[in-house]
């Protein structure tokens, strides 16, 4: 765990060195062969991830466009929300897409493993891995042997809220673990809803919950428990563990705390069905990811001195900002040179800049919602919130990745998402869900 540990916390300073390791290069999306022409005229690319939103599957498609046309070949990309149950059929059944946008890095590796990815191309891996902070291939490495480059990074530790409804309440941005909870006891107090909470995602349903357990448990119980609960030394089903998630469901589950488009916190969209009631005062805040901004309705204005505002979901206490992080990666199932080519251009600046660009152009020129830690990007294409993520990434202590994507998948996309779902529908109690989680960790 002392090199996952040492992965993210350079990770989460690349904001500090991004401006000054900007690319002077040209643009980078044509590759050519000696006569001037493209080598890879008339080939085609799948591309498969789990970004099924209308926004970002239209930037992705949008970014991938650029180095279609550039080169004169055909890359299509698909989304799904299904996409761990698809990737895993396809994957067995022997027709998987050319590349896929994995969310988690123990999948990669349980992939890598079974032989079902290729390694990194090692011309690819020489251009991509300088424009990344130190560390962060191997996230995706089995040994020394690297599959897969990242394409995205996601800021978890963050509460959206309504600066109307916190202006008018006359509450203050909270500062601790406990003021953050005193505030939703005295916004109940007060007749307003604190939290729009759900964690539906189709077969992916969980999620959201794993989240806040993650948050909750970097802050209650410190990352050096964190780290063990990722290695499994920490159980499932130890009291400090089930004593967290009691928290969290305490929380949830007092009246008049949560509003719940779908009726109940496990039918609710997890992102979908949050923004317009956030932005209509509904509820006050909303636990989320940097990704949440493409969930606001068109329009919104974000900030302080917007309808929506953010602050760092607090710690215990003010001597550390621990901090959740997240990413997706790409890898590849098909040795072919338009493949690398795809490949390369994923992991570079040029991609994220382009995605940016059609993100945030459909977003209508203010949030986007997506976020990288490529170390050659131009931060100003993003605006002042999002690059208040980036502030908070910088300033974290320590940053960890998103616990359940580093567990095997049998738990971290499997038991823990359907047994947590359990416990919050009341189905089972958290002592049992919990039990039941630890059981289906695979024995060494």
């Amino acid at each position: 765990m002392k090199r996952l540990r040492n992965v993210f916390i350079l990770l989460a300073i690349f904001a500090l060195v991004g401006a000054a390791c900007a690319s002077d290069e040209g643009d980078g999306t044509t590759t050519t062969t000696g006569d001037g022409g493209s080598s890879l005229e008339g080939t085609t690319v799948t591309v498969f991830s789990s970004e099924d939103g209308p926004v970002e599957a239209a930037a992705i498609q949008a970014a991938l466009d650029v180095f279609a046309e550039a080169n004169g070949m055909t890359i299509t990309h698909t989304g799904a929300r299904d996409f761990s149950d698809q990737i895993n059929a396809q994957a067995v059944g022997g027709n998987p897409p050319d590349i896929a946008m994995f969310p988690q890095p123990g999948k990669v590796i349980d992939f890598a493993n079974q032989g079902y990815i290729l390694p990194l191309d090692p011309a690819v891996e020489a251009v991509v891995r300088p424009q990344w902070p130190a560390g962060t291939l191997e996230t995706y490495s089995v040994g020394d042997t690297a599959y897969a480059v990242q394409v995205k990074t996601d800021l978890k530790s963050i509460v959206w809220y309504n600066t109307e409804v916190f202006a008018n309440g006359g509450y203050e941005i909270p500062t601790t673990l406990d003021e953050l909870f005193a505030l939703s006891d005295q916004m109940i107090a007060d007749g307003q809803t604190p939290w729009c909470v759900g964690i539906e995602s189709g077969p992916a349903t969980g999620w959201v919950f794993t989240d806040w357990m993650e948050d909750m448990m970097l802050r209650v119980e410190g990352p050096e428990a964190y780290d063990e609960w990722l290695s499994n030394d920490l159980k499932f089903d130890d009291p400090r563990v089930i004593a967290v998630a009691e928290k969290i469901l305490d929380l949830w589950n007092k009246p008049g705390a949560v509003y719940a488009a779908g009726g109940s916190i496990a039918a609710t969209a997890h992102s979908a069905d949050h923004g317009e009631p956030l932005v209509a005062g509904t509820c006050a805040m909303v636990r989320q990811a940097s990704f949440f901004a493409a969930f606001l309705p068109e329009g919104t204005s974000t900030g302080p001195d917007g309808q929506v505002g953010t602050f760092y979901f607090p710690a215990a206490d003010t001597s550390s900002s621990p901090t959740l992080t997240a990413g997706n990666s790409a890898a590849a199932f098909r040795d072919a040179p338009e493949v690398w080519a795809v490949m390369e251009y994923l992991g570079s600046a040029e991609y994220a800049e382009n995605r940016q660009k059609a993100q945030r152009e459909d977003q209508g020129g203010d949030s986007s919602g997506f976020l990288t830690a490529n170390l050659n990007v131009d931060l100003s294409l993003w605006n002042d919130l999002e690059a208040g993520f980036i502030a908070i990434l910088a300033a974290a202590d320590p940053a960890r990745f998103d616990g359940s994507d580093f567990m095997p998948a049998a738990v971290g996309s499997g038991a823990f998402w359907t047994e947590g779902t359990s416990a919050v529908n009341g189905d089972k109690s958290v002592a049992d869900a919990f039990a039941a989680i630890q059981a289906a960790w695979p024995e060494e």
